[in-house]
């Protein structure tokens, strides 16, 4: 089980990580982390960011360093990231790394209605789908050597990850696409009949 913590918002744990580095002002922070794609990485609202930093201060993770101000812009507070804030971020990131969390993405939601549509239906739309990714694989597989000449991997292994899991839901899709096409998916007379008389198939009533 996820353990509870001081400021549970992912947000939190990427200004953590990126004070590690070096002490920053909250748009500093914001610059750095949009410039890592870290938006891309986990769900951020940018629009929280000094509420997140607030927080933190509060917990005692991170601490004000003293205030900067560049060029005609308003004195900004520069932050530092404290012994315990760098124990919260050690600890977290071994958490996620080591334990499964379930995740809802938006195709899971659709594949649990499915039957909603016709069997014809859902056949053009996973065509649809298996093409877009097949796209979105080729475009990031380019990228990600692209910026293996630059970065080590270490850097990129989110992005593999993200790659790996495109590749099995495309094939996966491919292997749904095929038995709805070739007839050998079990229980798709049923599914059709539904769709043609309106009456639940019998062995799918009692469920």
């Amino acid at each position: 089980m996820a353990k509870k913590r001081p400021v549970g918002n992912l947000l939190a744990l990427a200004v953590l990580s990126a004070l590690a580095q070096r002490p920053m002002h909250p748009y500093e922070m914001a610059s750095v982390l949009r410039g890592r794609g870290k938006d891309a990485d986990m769900p951020i609202k940018w629009g929280s960011l000094y509420t997140v930093v607030g927080n933190l201060v509060r917990h005692g993770l991170i601490a004000e360093a003293g205030s900067g101000r560049e060029g005609g812009r308003p004195e900004r507070t520069i932050y530092r990231i404290t012994d315990a804030g760098t124990a919260e971020m050690r600890d977290w990131v071994r958490e996620l790394v080591a334990t499964p969390e379930p995740e809802l993405p938006r195709f899971k939601a659709a594949l649990s209605v499915l039957g909603a549509l016709r069997p014809d239906e859902v056949i053009p739309l996973l065509r649809t789908r298996l093409e877009a990714l097949r796209g979105r694989l080729e475009e990031r597989r380019r990228e990600l050597e692209r910026q293996a000449e630059q970065l080590p991997r270490l850097f990129l292994v989110e992005e593999e990850y993200e790659l790996a899991l495109w590749q099995a839901e495309a094939d996966w899709v491919a292997a749904l696409l095929q038995e709805l096409t070739d007839g050998t998916f079990p229980g798709l007379d049923g599914w059709v009949a539904y769709h043609a008389t309106g009456h639940v198939p019998p062995e799918l009533t009692d469920l």
